[in-house]
């Protein structure tokens, strides 16, 4: 028989395409299990060692936001993470993937219900505990030498509304006295901070705040919206106990403008020992169920369909010996989340109908589709104004400081237009409406500059 034979370059070829077969056999059989061994742990260099190209690796402080085809992510990571380019497969892996048939994984959208910004469970659990410890008081408030306070000025603030506090002080709600001998007290209504770890030395500021100015009141309880029923009650009873000889009282927000010569001049007709509660006053308001709104109410606090009368929350005027009765009256009413529905259910206990007045604007000054080019933010309206929502700190210190400008001049034609948008007096005969009447002004808020 005739030997073959192989030069040795020839051999070693031989042998090197058998090695690069067994190999090339290694790797179609290994990945899938390689593949998933690695992106199960982790690892950043997982899809190079899987033949993706590299132009698509994101840095390894960024594996988390990785594209994944075959797994699911989490709703937070779909908003969070947004993959600046596609990342194409490997043409060998598209090939594989024709040959088997097999079509590829898709992400199916997971549905998360949406939570109401409140525990209503909770607050159920919590509801009874009403008696909060007085932290900071002024005890002195309505019983110094200036005798009982003709109007006291209730603000709602929180602690770190310094600056909201200050403009309120050195403008509309300066202390004093006022004309026709008519003395003004001052109260700021604060609770415990929700993030006391935000602000450091907090009770410390507040010391000192209270110790300049005498008028801070500071309840042990945490300071968030759904606890200002808490703050409403607690006032009151401040009221019952420590000035319990106030004539009237404004209660109201500290982003708001108060023309107090109006309402001084609108209480000059009244009597301290009547009832009465003047200011915007929503009827047959419905409650939300949009779990998404900040004032949603679920059926289970609140049943039925329509909410009492009830005022606008910015601001409004009472007398005093209304105050004594809604403090009576508030400790046989359930606590109900939302501070202003809470004192309409109290205004219904003791058979009270709250008057509205149009010159109370806790929704803002609106720009009227008659006059789209008016400049609602002109001192002539404000004059005309009882309390306005939704101002900001230079927006309060300006318009204070435009109405006591000597130079001020304000035209009839100026002050007044068209029928939709014409403010009225302050004359006794006209600061109380009908219930029926309703707002001509809707709901949005509009106040610039």
């Amino acid at each position: 028989m005739r030997r073959v034979h192989i030069k040795g370059d020839v051999l070693c070829t031989l042998i090197l395409l058998v090695l690069l077969c067994i190999l090339w056999y290694a790797h179609q059989s290994l990945t899938p299990i390689l593949g998933a061994v690695l992106i199960e742990h982790g690892s950043s260099s997982s899809r190079t060692l899987l033949g993706a190209p590299a132009k698509g690796i994101l840095p390894t402080s960024q594996t988390s936001k990785r594209h994944c085809d075959h797994c699911e992510l989490t709703v937070q990571a779909q908003a969070k993470y947004k993959p600046q380019a596609k990342i194409k497969p490997p043409k060998s892996q598209v090939k594989s993937k024709k040959k088997d048939g097999r079509k590829k994984a898709t992400a199916k959208p997971i549905t998360v219900p949406t939570l109401p910004q409140f525990d209503f469970e909770d607050y159920l659990r919590k509801k009874d505990q009403r008696e909060f410890q007085l932290l900071i008081d002024q005890p002195e408030k309505c019983i110094g030498p200036k005798g009982a306070p003709y109007l006291l000025i209730a603000i709602k603030s929180v602690v770190e509304d310094f600056d909201k506090r200050q403009v309120v002080r050195h403008t509309w709600g300066r202390e004093g006295i006022a004309q026709k001998g008519m003395n003004i007290m001052t109260v700021f209504l604060l609770g415990v901070p929700h993030n006391v770890t935000a602000l450091p030395l907090w009770d410390r500021l507040l010391v000192y705040e209270s110790q300049m100015f005498q008028d801070i009141l500071l309840w042990d309880f945490e300071d968030t919206f759904f606890n200002l029923t808490l703050k409403e009650i607690h006032f009151l009873q401040w009221v019952n106990s420590s000035c319990s000889n106030v004539k009237f009282i404004f209660k109201g927000d500290a982003d708001v403008f108060v023309n107090i010569e109006n309402i001084l001049e609108m209480l000059g007709s009244r009597s301290a020992g009547e009832d009465f509660l003047v200011g915007d006053i929503i009827f047959h308001a419905k409650p939300i169920r949009r779990r998404n709104s900040k004032y949603f109410v679920p059926e289970f606090i609140y049943g039925q369909g329509i909410y009492p009368s009830y005022a606008g929350g910015g601001g409004f005027v009472m007398s005093g010996h209304t105050a004594l009765r809604l403090h009576l009256a508030c400790k046989e009413v359930e606590l109900f989340p939302i501070d202003d529905v809470f004192l309409g259910m109290c205004l219904l206990r003791i058979g009270l109908k709250p008057s509205r007045h149009e010159g109370f604007r806790t929704f803002g000054i609106v720009r009227p589709s008659a006059a789209p080019h008016l400049q609602v933010f002109d001192p002539c309206f404000y004059r005309e104004l009882m309390v306005v929502h939704s101002l900001n700190v230079p927006q309060i210190w300006l318009m204070w400081n435009l109405l006591h400008d000597p130079s001020l001049r304000c035209h009839t034609n100026h002050i007044y237009t068209a029928k939709p948008f014409k403010w009225m007096k302050n004359t006794p005969k006209q600061a109380e409406t009908k219930d029926s009447h309703k707002p001509d002004y809707d709901m949005q808020v509009f106040v610039k500059h």
